[in-house]
């Protein structure tokens, strides 16, 4: 495992301030965030494709840890691609067999008609002995659509990267019933909130954001109503 610097704390600090207290996706923006740091300083190293990297504000998160940090993502994307570093579907990467490192990929896979093409991918792509990182929402209402098509259980995701040929390392719940309630609550508060009903809309997503953490453990925590999953898998060192 790397050391975290004074550097990777800032820029973490720094991904994690996106959404103020107020906003719904305060607490599963930092928890999302926390964990793939967790993991990229675990598994990652050498080069890194990032498949659907949007504003590749991801940098901040691992850029520290890898020496080389491509960002793929299509031209009709809905977030500033200024940063992308090529153009393609994640179907289709133009790249030769194992030439990368490690995988990455955030909450893309919901987007994808054909999400198993692109594990299929990630698993091409990378060198044997290679690690792979995937987040998929397991609970989310829609968002980005109309290319919003799936939903993910642990066993949806282990499932489709074991038939890439990926080995499980690792399947991590991040966050239980509690956290999962709190912000999809937040954000309906925000979607039906009018006028005066405003304020008291942000006071009540700003007291779940900081209460219902502390709540989200031990017995109340409760895995199964996640509502993401991050999945860690290898390339057996054997593939070709």
């Amino acid at each position: 495992m790397s050391p975290q610097t004074a550097e990777s704390r800032a820029n973490l600090a720094k991904f994690c301030r996106k959404f103020h207290l107020t906003h719904p996706a305060y607490n599963i923006h930092r928890l999302s965030a926390k964990s793939v740091r967790s993991a990229a300083e675990r598994y990652f190293k050498g080069s890194l494709i990032e498949i659907g990297c949007g504003t590749k504000s991801s940098t901040l998160l691992f850029g520290d840890l890898v020496e080389q940090h491509i960002g793929i993502d299509i031209p009709e994307c809905y977030h500033d691609v200024t940063n992308v570093d090529a153009f393609a579907t994640a179907y289709h990467l133009p790249f030769m067999d194992g030439v990368f490192d490690c995988a990455y990929s955030g909450a893309v896979i919901e987007h994808l008609n054909d999400p198993q093409r692109m594990v299929d991918e990630a698993f091409r792509v990378l060198a044997p002995g290679g690690y792979a990182v995937f987040t998929a929402p397991q609970y989310f209402h829609l968002h980005e659509e109309p290319r919003d098509y799936f939903r993910f259980t642990k066993f949806g995701l282990d499932h489709m990267c074991r038939k890439a040929g990926f080995e499980p390392v690792e399947m991590i719940a991040l966050s239980g019933f509690l956290i999962t309630f709190g912000f999809e609550f937040g954000y309906w508060l925000r979607a039906v909130a009018r006028g005066p009903l405003k304020p008291f809309a942000r006071m009540t997503v700003a007291m779940n954001n900081l209460v219902l953490p502390a709540l989200d453990r031990g017995f109340l925590r409760r895995e199964g109503f996640t509502w993401m999953n991050l999945a860690v898998v290898q390339k057996p060192l054997a593939a070709r």
